[in-house]
């Protein structure tokens, strides 16, 4: 079954965005860039909802400006013929490779996983990934960790209070101390219920 994974850059203290919605803290060296590439060619299809969907429009008509170095154009062949589903209620359009959601995220997730194809069902943005944890869709968490604390802002992690355990899969260490850590959600069996108690063994006589 195809993986739901939700990877970003985030602060050392949780979160994606800063306060002031700065997040050019996050903007990646040359090794870093190159992880993200590499790790964008095991995606099958990429869900979005519309801030990051508007975010990353830059990249459809980038390939026109004379100045990208190499790495920027090997990430627009990768990261532009990426089907994408874009979660939104106010877009009545979306460009390139994309299309908006049909229905609910669970029912989305739900037919992708169904489809034939390859390649993770990666999850992007802070409030999507929330929804798809809220709904335990989610198998791995994926974190560029940069040596930066924000105070507030965008948190990485969903606070819907539901409790998630965690297996540690892959850590990283780049040469300018960002560090990737991948996390397998263990989900505990569900365990039948026990017969009913009769307390301290004493026979219940029936009802």
């Amino acid at each position: 079954m195809r993986r739901v994974t939700y990877a970003m850059g985030v602060s050392l203290d949780g979160y994606i965005v800063g306060p002031d919605g700065d997040f050019d803290w996050t903007e990646p060296d040359e090794e870093v860039f190159r992880f993200w590439i590499d790790e964008t060619r095991e995606v099958g299809v990429h869900l979005l909802g519309r801030r990051l969907y508007e975010t990353m429009l830059y990249w459809e008509t980038a390939d026109q400006d004379p100045s990208l170095d190499a790495a920027s154009l090997e990430w627009i062949s990768v990261w532009n013929p990426l089907p994408k589903v874009v979660f939104s209620s106010t877009l009545s359009a979306v460009q390139g490779n994309a299309r908006l959601a049909s229905g609910g995220l669970a029912e989305e997730i739900g037919r992708l996983r169904a489809a034939p194809g390859g390649g993770d069902i990666a999850i992007g943005g802070a409030t999507l990934a929330s929804e798809a944890a809220a709904l335990d869709l989610i198998d791995e968490y994926r974190m560029v960790v940069h040596p930066v604390l924000v105070g507030s802002g965008i948190p990485f992690f969903p606070r819907h209070g539901r409790r998630v355990d965690l297996e540690l899969l892959e850590t990283r260490t780049f040469s300018s101390k960002v560090v990737h850590l991948r996390y397998r959600v263990t989900r505990r069996p569900v365990r039948p219920p026990g017969p009913p108690a009769t307390g301290g063994g004493v026979r219940a006589e029936p009802g």
